[in-house]
């Protein structure tokens, strides 16, 4: 079968240059402005470490080394190499490492379970990430206008429901000028921070390692703390791989490493100086390196980096959704597509109300950006961990590395990313558990789903009809039949539907053609038009066709019926489409438990319409109805 590479970089004629800028407003919008509030964090009163030159040094070194090593080696060297098809992102690996070739079978499950949990986690963040970076921004306020500060929080709500509300309307056009703007915004920082380095240049001794080990040895328990808000500078580093299949690997790392790391690294850098030069300012040292005349400007601009990083998170949410959803791990919600062209940027209307009930929630619960702080980095640490897991599988099953290779290189990677859970998992009392809550709720709600799928098949199963049955008994040439084509859309490519098994006890008539559509969704990104789909003829008048979509794609019945139309089969123009919708009966049969039973049905009960899924036309539906015991 054939599959196909999405992605800006794989598409060309676009210039690299372009390509690259674009990737500056979609990968690095979060990264990009950690420098709000992440060195601050470092001294505040959660962590409680003076602003002393020892201290300052040892933060500036720690963020430095968790910059390199965790951004720049690990997730641009190794884990963007990761791709699936071309597409990134945690199910992405999961679903890579699940099916290699080399792996074992027992191991699947497992592999699987870490990617959707790592995937709900990344839901935490997208509830974190949006409140946190519009409050930070906001905060610049009080900064320059203590009188203003009664204003930031009442500010940052209505930036969010402005930014979740316009969400409905796509965001194509405004994507164009993100780049650009994320571009100022890189070289500003930039810019603030040298002007600092040049009052204090012996912060730039921070570089050698021995500082920060030096801070961590001198006050084991306080560094420990310290490590949970020095994870705050990579948080973002989980977006590079996520948007793999947008625009390549390669823009994604020049991009990293001509522009963003160094432009990162001056200003935490400007900031260590000037907290060396006055410890006062470690408050709010990020907007305390800007003069008095660029503040308001500079709050503006930060406000729309951070609009642009919760952009891209919100729409990270919509695409993981998507991949579940297509993937038959969460149920059937309304999905819409920006345009024709973008099969991924797609807008879910359930997941954008969540998020910004929760994003508003998060403000009037924590009030200021060090609260919120205790909950940032606890889902973001976690997934990390689940990536370099999957990816130890990766480099033996999928690459073929050495077992001591693999090893070696995983080992490396997980002290450093089980440091900074650790550190961050001592932050749970302080807000903490809300990721940990929201992830083990999607957890569950999508297990749930995908083992009362199972259930489901399996009890429908037992009523089905083998297809030579149907034809020997029924499709005889003295059957009743009325004129018109009838699509009998069903999930299995073997048997009889039930609905057609139902139409017929019923209505005693079979239609003239008869086609059984079945619609499978393959553990690939896309499916190439050519190899869509295929068609078997069955009896006269009676076709399977069977059409093949990548989890990035979204089914559109009557497009393929056009497409099999083109393969030279014509479908009368009265065509009626027959749904079923099956509705559970909970029982004490076993299989899940009956809890789990009855949270099945209420999600199968609210499900969006399967109509609307396989984008079928509503005025030719003909929907039968179907109780099942499970």
């Amino acid at each position: 079968m054939a599959v196909v590479r999405d992605g800006t970089a794989a598409r060309q004629p676009e210039a690299l240059r372009v390509v690259v800028i674009g990737a500056l407003g979609v990968v690095y919008g979060d990264i990009g402005t950690s420098p709000l509030y992440a060195f601050g964090a470092c001294f505040s009163d959660t962590t409680g470490l003076a602003p002393t030159p020892a201290h300052v040094l040892g933060v500036l070194s720690l963020i430095f080394w968790a910059l390199i090593v965790v951004v720049s080696i690990k997730y641009a060297l190794f884990v963007l190499r990761a791709d699936f098809h071309g597409e990134g992102g945690i199910l992405a690996l999961a679903t890579l490492v699940a099916s290699a070739g080399r792996g074992k079978a027992s191991l699947r499950p497992l592999l699987t379970s870490l990617g959707i949990f790592g995937a709900a986690l990344l839901y935490g963040d997208g509830m974190i990430t949006p409140a946190m970076s519009v409050l930070s921004a906001m905060e610049g306020l009080g900064v320059a206008s203590p009188q203003l500060a009664f204003a930031v929080v009442p500010l940052t709500i209505v930036i969010l429901v402005a930014l979740f509300v316009v969400q409905r309307r796509g965001t194509g056009a405004v994507g164009r000028f993100f780049g650009p703007v994320m571009l100022v915004w890189f070289v500003i920082i930039a810019c603030l921070g040298v002007r600092a380095i040049l009052t204090a240049p012996e912060c730039l001794a921070a570089v050698n390692p021995m500082h920060g080990v030096r801070l961590l040895l001198s006050v084991p328990w306080t560094g420990f703390l310290v490590l949970g808000a020095v994870f705050l500078v990579v948080t973002g580093a989980e977006a590079m791989y996520a948007d793999l299949g947008h625009f390549g690997a390669r823009p994604i790392r020049i991009a990293w490493y001509c522009l963003v790391l160094p432009c990162l690294l001056i200003n935490y850098f400007g900031q260590g100086a000037l907290v060396l030069h006055t410890p006062a300012a470690v408050d709010n040292s990020f907007y305390r390196l800007a003069p008095s005349w660029g503040m308001y400007p500079l709050i503006a601009l930060a406000a729309a980096a951070t609009v642009i990083a919760s952009q891209a998170i919100i729409s990270g949410a919509f695409s993981l959704t998507h991949q579940a959803l297509e993937l038959g791990y969460v149920p059937r919600l309304e999905v819409r597509h920006y345009s024709s062209q973008g099969e991924g940027r797609v807008y879910i209307p359930f997941v954008n109300w969540v998020l910004l009930a929760a994003a508003v929630g998060l403000v009037l619960g924590f009030r200021t950006a060090e609260n919120l702080a205790g909950a940032y980095g606890v889902a973001v640490s976690a997934t990390m961990v689940i990536t370099t897991a999957l990816c130890l599988v990766c480099f033996r099953s999928v690459w073929g590395w050495s077992l001591p290779a693999a090893l070696a290189l995983s080992a490396a990677f997980l002290s450093v990313d089980v440091v900074f859970l650790g550190a961050n998992l001592a932050k749970i009392f302080q807000g903490g558990w809300f990721p940990i809550l929201v992830a083990a709720s999607a957890y569950l709600l999508m297990t749930t789903w995908h083992r009362g799928r199972v259930l489901l098949a399996e009890k429908l199963e037992q009523h089905r009809m083998p297809i030579e049955e149907f034809i020997a008994q029924r499709w005889t040439p003295d059957s009743s039949r009325v004129p018109g084509t009838a699509a009998y859309v069903t999930r299995l490519t073997f048997g009889t539907p039930l609905t057609l098994l139902r139409n017929y006890r019923h209505n005693k008539v079979l239609h003239a053609q008869v086609l059984l559509v079945t619609i499978q969704t393959e553990p690939v990104p896309r499916v190439a038009a050519a190899e869509r789909v295929s068609v078997n003829e069955l009896a006269p008048g009676l076709l399977r066709v069977v059409a093949h979509y990548g989890f990035m794609q979204t089914p559109n019945v009557a497009v393929l019926l056009d497409e099999v139309a083109a393969g030279g089969f014509a479908p009368d123009r009265d065509l009626t489409f027959f749904l079923s919708r099956e509705t559970p009966v909970v029982t004490d049969a076993p299989g899940m438990s009956r809890w789990r039973k009855h949270v099945f049905a209420f999600l199968a009960r609210n499900a969006h319409s399967v109509i609307a899924e396989y984008r079928v036309p509503e005025e030719n539906v003909f929907e039968v109805g179907l109780y099942v015991r499970i």
